[in-house]
């Protein structure tokens, strides 16, 4: 059975002061962030932001690539996830955490049926367990029509949302407690999109899982979300509930995702682009990573890290100039 670590506040997920790095080079900074029990978090960032790095940390992957935690703590319902042998996290994942992909294609067995790769995952999970009748319920939990024919066909049969539910069902086996989504809606249609975001923030209210969502799109959060954290260089620059991040933002980095996103209701014109580019894992910057990318910096923002605390609004913010009102 997993230890549980030392003055656990009980919470269903508590990052404090993250730093991760693979080989020369740091890619986690100091992040933080909590979830409570049937809560649903979105990381949102750029590619290269290190959404998926803390998704890898959260399901026991770090080693697999050769990262490895330098700072801080990782605690899932008080149990230490940095600290798990590979056969703790066996006991762990798919049962108490589990991961939905982004790429199904890649994700499932192209040379075996939908069938055969879910009784394998049951199997796994409970030998005793009767596979056939509980994988045809996995895959109607999930609201594919015909399971019996789903669970015949091979993952080239099924269109991208079908095999993105089958993902789905596939993580729900073990009826964990927190399910961690990787941009799990990226390579999908919009409507296709709306369908599995529906379905996730359906499961979550009949399960009472808690879900890490990662994304780049701002417009999908609100649909399934209830905090944001956002991410730039490895390391969280605001967090907070979703409809305040949403609304008022006050960091630039915030304000200028917002303002690069195409909105049905904004007059026709060319989008606001973020000008440069995200910072390299290579360079380091002295002062804040987002400063060379701001039309507000200033010279203490060159020069020294701003530290994410708390502010006024129940979140946190990490930001020497932060922007007040609608962006």
């Amino acid at each position: 059975m997993s230890e549980r670590a030392p003055g656990a506040d009980g919470g269903v997920l508590a990052v404090t002061d993250l730093s991760v790095a693979a080989g020369d080079r740091q890619i986690l900074r100091d992040v933080r962030f909590s979830l409570p029990a049937g809560g649903s978090l979105a990381l949102v960032g750029e590619s290269g932001a290190g959404k998926t790095m803390i998704c890898r940390a959260l399901t026991g992957r770090l080693t697999r690539i050769g990262a490895r935690g330098l700072d801080g703590s990782v605690s899932f319902d008080g149990i230490d996830l940095l600290g798990q042998s590979p056969r703790q996290w066996r006991r762990l994942y798919g049962r108490r955490i589990a991961l939905v992909p982004q790429n199904s294609l890649l994700s499932l067995d192209p040379v075996m049926r939908v069938g055969s790769q879910l009784a394998e995952t049951l199997r796994e999970l409970d030998p005793a367990a009767p596979r056939q009748d509980r994988a045809a319920e996995l895959l109607d939990m999930v609201h594919l029509a015909h399971p019996h024919q789903v669970l015949r066909a091979y993952p080239h049969e099924l269109s991208g949302g079908m095999r993105q539910r089958v993902m789905i069902a596939l993580a729900l086996a073990g009826k964990p407690d927190l399910l961690v989504a990787d941009e799990p809606t990226s390579a999908l249609d919009v409507t296709v999109q709306h369908g599995i975001l529906g379905l996730l923030a359906e499961l979550r209210a009949l399960t009472r899982m808690s879900i890490v969502f990662v994304t780049h799109d701002l417009s999908i959060v609100e649909s399934i979300c209830d905090q944001v954290a956002v991410m730039y260089a490895g390391s969280v620059v605001e967090s907070g509930s979703a409809s305040t991040i949403l609304s008022t933002p006050r960091h630039p980095y915030t304000r200028a995702l917002l303002a690069a996103h195409p909105a049905p209701d904004r007059r026709a014109g060319r989008l606001t682009a973020i000008p440069g580019q995200p910072r390299s894992l290579l360079a380091e910057a002295a002062g804040c990573q987002f400063a060379p990318r701001c039309a507000q910096a200033t010279d203490s923002c060159h020069t020294e890290i701003p530290v994410l605390v708390p502010d006024q609004a129940g979140g946190s913010l990490a930001c020497w100039n932060p922007q007040e009102g609608q962006p």
